[in-house]
């Protein structure tokens, strides 16, 4: 392992030299190239990584390093065969680093697990098809299966597994969605009637300001970067706040600006940055209200105009007294102990925000993943009711999802609580009455095969043992099931915790050309900006025994309940069928095989952004609460006397999501290692530990199970004293099932109680996601 501090800008050469060593590792490179050319172009496809969206502006390079690392990863020539687990028992694969077993390529047959031999072997489609209707005809309710999703499934695959699972009869969706961006979606919906981002792409070339919350671009979704570098160039004031100090929001390089890549130059992204505590940005927020309101009483006292949008609040709001009464009664101690920021500092962010005419507030997971994450992004709305910054160009509110069609499938109808408009839609386009009781979402489903309540498990997509909470109860979850399903691109960490039977089921890629009936389909994502446009394989490889998303689910189903409520296999011949099915079941899609082939696809809308609000009053909600007691609730800090540290769990810069792609984490100047933890130096010197010592890390939740991980490297780090930060899926064995956000059920990933001691060596007992 080697620390060596990264003084560069994100993005330049590093970006480069990284696109070009994982095109070489794919062993695909002239291929791979013409690909990338291809990626999220009209006629193309869609980069199976983040989900930010497109500019009109045509540009010949549309892809950033990560999306360049999705492609060769996916593209690659590798092939995990039927012969490949023959030769390696499941209880071998375990050993293995994640980062190997993805490392190995695509799969390409469907394989059953073998206990006799705990091998996986050779199944056909039929067979396979025939052993999941089985065990879920012989289920005595419907509700005994859980049907998970990754957000990278299509709207065809997604629409088409809803309808099967809703047909079927249950609303059993736990999805990814319920691990990340849950609290955005419930919190925005309540405040303004609609779970999506207000914004469209273009709204960040009118901004004066852009607020971003709790998000590292330059790794989780770089092409964002190039949005603010033009953003920031034109004079837009970006403020960041971000607990750790990331190289992305400070200074980025263009790769595709032959100026700045010939000067070694660069563009700074951040006007001001700000490093909150963990969980602290409530605070920020409530105390940049109470600057404000400072400042429209001053206003107010000479004679002038409120700074307020009066207007606007009256036509179309309701609770702000309410609101304002209780920003009055926060004191500034409180807010800024919480917020770990002076009052200067936040009013520093205020005078910004005042003096911007149009305000965009974008946020990710370091918001998501906290408790109270649901109230804090009420506290960011009510800000931006207050000034009236939704509903006008060049502002609004802008959650920057995952996956890139996680969106997507909600509104396709992955949702353990879909709304009755929905159920009555399906019921009424299909004929059949569909459950409307609500389903199991991540951690209920988790709990439910642990119980003995559920006995299937199929996953579209994900590695789900990886992605969820508390890696040992997960584990024990899916493989105390009677069967499990998985439908991957590629060998995970999940495929080998099975149920007592067990089916991999090999999927095609973004990248791969998906022949139905002879001709080339195309599926169609929905991107973070409520944008859904068509995303078309490029590659003719072998594809071996692969079959599409669609193709598999449709198989699914029709084992399982024949030719209803549709022809399951007549209408996986042509996609087209299977979106006229969408347009006669969801509003916005109508005419929508049409629309996806005008370029960039079509708009669906959003009707906050309309400033209809879809609310029981019909009005924009100001929300209500009282900053958290403790950040750090003072019962799981007298847990223990040695210092206790606040931890979130993180991706490095060579990931996305669960997938590593390598072992360097360049931008943090990290390389050859996982098993790190990001402290402050002084936290370090108080610890009387020393930079680059080994030490275990254990989670105090004050419920008598022992949580901990094992041989974690300590390095100095640019973090708030009291914090700190790690690799999942290393550290989520540390994620407590019941550690969950108010109203989201979200895992709180993002402050999780620990503490630090000098690493037991030799110790018989090891990190079970060990890389």
């Amino acid at each position: 392992m080697t620390i060596k501090k990264y003084d560069g800008s994100a993005g330049g050469w590093g970006a480069l030299l990284s696109t070009t060593k994982h095109l070489i590792k794919s062993e695909n490179v002239t291929t791979n190239i013409k690909t990338l050319l291809k990626t999220n172009q009209d006629h193309g496809f869609d980069c199976p990584g983040c989900a930010w969206g497109e500019s009109e502006e045509r540009s010949r390079f549309r892809f950033c390093e990560n999306g360049a690392k999705a492609v060769n990863w996916e593209a690659t020539s590798r092939r995990v065969t039927p012969a490949f687990f023959q030769q390696h028992p499941v209880s071998w694969l375990k050993e293995q680093s994640d980062y190997y077993l993805e490392y190995q390529g695509r799969l390409n047959h469907p394989v059953q697990y073998n206990p006799a031999t705990d091998c996986y072997q050779a199944v056909s489609w039929q067979d396979a098809f025939a052993l999941i209707a089985k065990h879920l005809n012989a289920l005595e309710s419907p509700n005994q299966a859980e049907f998970y999703t990754s957000g990278r499934a299509s709207n065809e695959a997604a629409f088409l597994y809803q309808l099967f699972v809703r047909k079927f009869g249950s609303n059993n969706f736990p999805d990814c969605s319920n691990m990340c961006h849950e609290a955005s979606g419930i919190g925005m919906k309540q405040a303004i009637g609609v779970g999506k981002g207000t914004v469209k792409m273009s709204d960040f070339e009118h901004a004066d300001a852009i607020f971003v919350f709790g998000q590292n671009p330059g790794t989780n979704h770089p092409r964002m970067l190039d949005t603010l570098r033009e953003a920031s160039r034109r004079g837009a004031a970006i403020v960041s706040f971000n607990t750790l100090k990331e190289r992305g929001l400070e200074r980025f390089t263009n790769p595709q600006s032959p100026k700045e890549m010939l000067t070694d130059g660069s563009t700074q992204i951040s006007q001001c940055y700000f490093m909150p505590k963990l969980g602290g940005d409530m605070a920020v927020v409530r105390g940049m209200v109470k600057a404000l309101s400072v400042i429209n009483e001053a206003q107010l006292a000479a004679g002038e105009e409120s700074i307020f949008d009066l207007a606007f609040i009256a036509e179309h709001t309701q609770g702000l007294a309410q609101y304002l009464d209780a920003v009055q009664a926060t004191p500034w101690h409180e807010i800024t102990e919480q917020a770990g920021l002076s009052q200067s500092e936040i009013e520093q962010a205020a005078t910004i925000y005042y003096q911007s005419k149009r305000v965009i507030i974008t946020w990710a997971m370091g918001i998501t993943q906290h408790k109270h994450s649901v109230n804090t992004i009420q506290e960011i709305t009510n800000l931006q009711l207050l000034f009236g910054q939704i509903g006008k160009q060049g502002a609004g509110l802008c959650p920057v999802r995952g996956h890139s069609n996680v969106q997507g499938d909600r509104t396709m109808g992955i949702d353990e609580k879909p709304p009755a408009s929905f159920i009555d839609n399906i019921s009424q386009a299909f004929d059949f009455k569909a459950p409307s009781e609500p389903g199991h979402n991540t951690v209920e489903a988790i709990k439910a095969m642990l119980a003995g309540q559920s006995k299937v498990f199929i996953g579209l997509g994900g590695n789900f043992a990886a992605a969820a909470p508390e890696t040992a109860l997960t584990e024990q979850a899916l493989a105390s099931c009677h069967l499990t399903v998985n439908i991957a691109t590629k060998l995970n960490r999940t495929h080998l915790i099975h149920g007592k039977d067990a089916l991999i089921l090999p999927c095609l890629g973004r990248t791969d050309v998906d022949l139905q009936a002879g001709k080339p389909q195309s599926v169609t994502v929905e991107d973070s900006f409520s944008m859904v446009h068509a995303s078309a394989g490029v590659i003719e490889s072998d594809i071996g025994e692969m079959r599409s998303e669609p193709a598999i689910i449709a198989g699914i189903a029709e084992a399982t309940l024949s030719k209803q409520p549709i022809d399951w296999s007549w209408v996986i011949e042509d996609y087209d069928r299977i979106r006229t099915l969408i347009a006669k079941a969801i509003p916005g899609f109508n005419d929508m095989n049409n629309k996806i082939k005008q370029p960039g696809g079509f708009y669906l809308g959003n009707s906050a952004a309309d400033k209809q609000w879809q609310t029981a009053s019909k009005k924009a909600q100001f929300m209500t609460h009282d900053l958290p007691t403790h950040l750090l609730p003072a019962n799981l800090r007298a847990l223990s006397k040695d210092p206790v540290f606040v931890l979130q769990t993180m991706r490095s810069h060579d990931q996305y999501n669960t997938t590593i792609y390598g072992f360097d984490d360049r931008y943090r100047g990290v390389y050859g290692e996982r098993k790190v933890i990001f402290v402050n130096h002084n936290d370090i010197s108080a610890l009387g530990f020393e930079n680059g010592q080994l030490v275990d890390v254990e989670a105090l939740w004050g419920d008598g199970v022992e949580r901990k991980v094992y041989g974690f490297k300590l390095v100095e780090y640019e973090i708030p004293e009291g914090n700190i930060a790690a690799y999942f899926p290393e550290t989520n064995p540390l994620v407590s099932i019941d550690g969950k956000g108010d109203l989201s059920d979200t895992p709180i990933s993002k402050a999780i109680p620990v503490i630090l001691s000098t690493a037991v060596l030799n110790s018989n007992r090891v990190d079970i996601t060990l890389n």
